[in-house]
Order: C-alpha cells, then structure tokens, then sequence
C-alpha cells in the first residue's frame, strides 16, 4: 500500500498541471457514470479497497504518476498503435500483435489479475483497479486508438482559437472543457438513458470497443490537416460524438468493474 499512498500524496501539486487522455475532467466524468452502475456486490468490493473515496477521485492517478521514475514503464498503458483504415479483422489482428505493455494486452492482463488471482496484495490490487478506470477511459478517446507515426494526432499542429495545439489535444481536453461543465455535470447531463440503451452500448468487450473509438479516429484523421483553424465549427461538429465516447467509456467501466467484482 505504501507506493500507492505515496504516488497519491502528489495529486494536489499537480492539480494543475496537464493530463493526458481526456484531461481531468473527461476521466472524471466516466468514472463517475461508472459509480453509477456498479451493482451493489461491487460497490462493497471496491469499498473495501478505496472506502468511501469515490471512483472519480482516482481516474486521474495514472496520470499523476507519470511525474515519478519508478512508473515511467506505465507510459504505453495508455494507448495502442494501429495503422490506419483497417476493416474489422484486418484490425483485430493487428491490435492483438501490438505490445504487451500497450493498453489492450495490459487491461486485460489487470482485468485478469483482479478477477482471478487471489493471492493479490491490498497494495496490487488498489494500484490495478486505478489503472484500469483510467485505461478504460483511454479507450473511448478516439486518438488513443491513433497511428504511431503522429503519435495519436500529437504530431498534427493545429489552432485553436488562435491559439498553437495538436488535435491529440483538442479531443483530450479542448473540445470536452468547452461547455465549462463540472464533471458531475457532465454526468448528470449525459447519464440519462433507459437501460435497454445502456445495455446496447455495453454490448462487446475491449476488442470491441477499440474498434468503436478506433473508427471515430479513422473519421478524425480524415477531417483535420496540418495547420488546419479550428473554433466554434469544430466544437459544434465533434460535441456529441465527444459526449457519446465518455458515456459509453462510463458505461463499459462498469461493466468491466461489475465483471471483476460481482
């Protein structure tokens, strides 16, 4: 436990500085969707690793550590490399060959931990459980599913609002801040769908979903070039395949939670 204690003692010095993936609250607001459809079996498991911190609290630790040496092999958690414009098996195949250190193999391998091994430490089985809310919501970033030779977009310089930026950044941060909701807003806003819609969006498993993000990746490297002006036109045109990717990002967190702890 003592790792994981120390890594956490830092979140409040870096507060403010900037997060990969989502951003601060995009992580957010899918763990917090998440909260809201643990079955009451996990709720109590993962009570008993986390007590009453809610899941939100944590979406961002992966993020947060990557300050500190001794998790600086965690860095390709975060991702997979995929060449571009692939049919459904042609890219399955591919996501299968990608590292074991990138994010499909890694979370499954903690999915399996979780589930299976018992002999887990308190300590192993909080740091799993952090990394997996947040790779989780890694998956439904579409650029995180992006191609290596741009580094998932980070190599695309844009402007927004005048301002110098890559689209990686843009679908991290720029285009789910816009609205200035809370994260909790956010959920609030986004979490309101009957359940046979839900269950629709949580058809799958990881696989799956990589491919959903990975198509609006496909459809976002094919409406932006180098040194394109993006503003209001851009947020318009995105805000609701952003708001779509952090629900079904929620959502399948819980799945995935409900699956390890029911």
């Amino acid at each position: 436990m003592k790792r994981v204690l120390i890594a956490s003692s830092i979140i409040g010095s870096l507060f403010t500085t900037q997060a990969k993936a989502w951003g601060l609250t995009g992580h957010r607001v899918v763990a917090d969707i998440a909260q809201e459809h643990l079955c009451n079996k996990s709720k109590k498991e993962i009570k008993k690793l986390i007590g009453n911190q809610k899941l939100a609290y944590w979406a961002n630790w992966p993020d947060f550590i990557k300050s500190e040496k001794s998790y600086k092999y965690a860095d390709s958690y975060h991702y997979v490399n995929i060449q571009g414009n692939l049919d459904h098996d042609n890219f399955l195949i591919q996501l299968k060959q990608t590292p074991e250190d990138q994010l499909y193999h890694k979370a499954l391998f903690f999915i399996n931990e979780l589930k299976t091994n018992k002999e887990l430490s308190t300590e192993k089985k909080q740091e799993y459980l952090y990394f997996l809310i947040h790779m989780i919501g890694d998956a439904h970033q579409p650029l995180h599913v992006g191609r290596e030779e741009d580094l998932g977009g980070n190599k695309i310089k844009v402007e927004w609002f005048r301002e110098p930026s890559n689209i990686h950044t843009i679908w991290d941060s720029k285009l789910v801040d816009f609205d200035k909701y809370s994260f909790t807003e956010y959920t609030m806003i986004l979490n309101i769908h009957p359940k046979k819609y839900n269950k629709s969006l949580q058809e799958g498993w990881l696989e799956d979903w990589l491919f959903d993000s990975y198509q609006e990746a496909n459809k976002i490297y094919s409406n932006v070039k180098m040194d394109d002006k993006l503003s209001y036109r851009y947020h318009y045109d995105n805000k609701y395949i952003v708001e779509n990717q952090l629900l079904k990002g929620g959502l399948r967190l819980a799945k995935v939670l409900n699956y390890i702890y029911k």
